[in-house]
């Protein structure tokens, strides 16, 4: 009887640790389109980590790099508000110090519906925190569930 008292301790506390693993991750993560949606240039450049790339794949099929201190310049340029990335977390995958994040998005900017498609992320943990290394993601009109 102890030691299934002891097994279900044990894989509770897996359960747990996995559970505030995913919750830090997708801190960061959120804090990314907080600061898109405020245009808080700090906050964006503070979910990256400092090599981090950033793709996009064009109707083309075409892989379109973006630097990362160019998106946070352009993001920080605009109104307040008026970009809103609303996603949901469809698959996380953890790794040790490495993470992989699945979040289709719709993309609204002033309110109205502009386009939708899907992030694919990959985090890492550095000094003990969350970072983006890597993200590509689609975007489209069509299909979109708005």
């Amino acid at each position: 009887m102890k030691i299934v008292a002891l097994i279900l301790v044990l894989v509770s506390s897996f359960l747990l640790a996995q559970k505030s693993e995913e919750d830090l991750l997708k801190s960061t993560i959120n804090q990314l389109f907080i600061g898109m949606k405020t245009s808080d240039s700090v906050l964006i450049k503070k979910s990256f980590h400092k090599n981090a790339v950033l793709q996009t794949i064009t109707k083309t099929s075409e892989v379109k790099n973006e630097s990362i201190d160019d998106f946070v310049l352009s993001i920080s340029k605009a109104e307040k508000g008026s970009l809103d990335e609303r996603i949901s977390f469809s698959n996380i995958l953890i790794d040790g110090n490495l993470v992989s994040v699945w979040t289709p998005y719709e993309f609204y900017y002033k309110g109205q519906f502009s386009h939708c498609g899907v992030n694919s992320f990959q985090l890492v943990k550095s000094n003990n925190e969350w970072k983006i290394q890597y993200i590509i993601d689609t975007r489209r009109k069509d299909n979109c569930k708005k």
